[in-house]
């Protein structure tokens, strides 16, 4: 997996919504976020909380594609709030759309502790291999 340089571990976003990788494989990437911390005033899990794992799992993904050598930049992120979660964990499940040699974009299903959809994202990223 992908990691920051050790002096910029504590400035990752990533890192400080709680979000934590559970597989990583080029076609699937998995993660969890704890809906605590990461509310907006109303007691749900933030929209933008949402963005943030989404974009998350598709850069890591997007990453792996290019893997060993090469970068992304992300272009385009969507989401689709279907539902709120006011407690627990989130999990999102990354997925490619399409794999290209400049563009790669993703499907990002985030389900709460029952596996109910909660959003549903698509993340379309810039490719380099070099």
């Amino acid at each position: 997996m992908l990691s920051a340089p050790a002096e910029l571990a504590d400035e990752q976003l990533a890192a400080r919504m709680g979000i934590e990788v559970v597989s990583a494989e080029p076609e699937r990437v998995v993660a969890t976020m704890p809906v605590r911390g990461n509310m907006q005033p109303y007691g749900w899990l933030h929209g933008g909380a949402n963005a943030v794992l989404a974009e998350t799992l598709g850069s890591v993904a997007a990453s792996l594609w290019v893997a060993p050598r090469g970068a992304v930049a992300g272009l385009e992120l969507s989401c689709t709030h279907h539902r709120s979660a006011r407690s627990g964990l989130v999990t999102g499940v990354c997925t490619p759309l399409h794999l290209g040699s400049s563009v790669a974009t993703y499907q990002i299903e985030i389900t709460d502790d029952k596996g109910r959809p909660t959003c549903t994202a698509r993340l379309t990223c810039l490719v380099h291999k070099r």
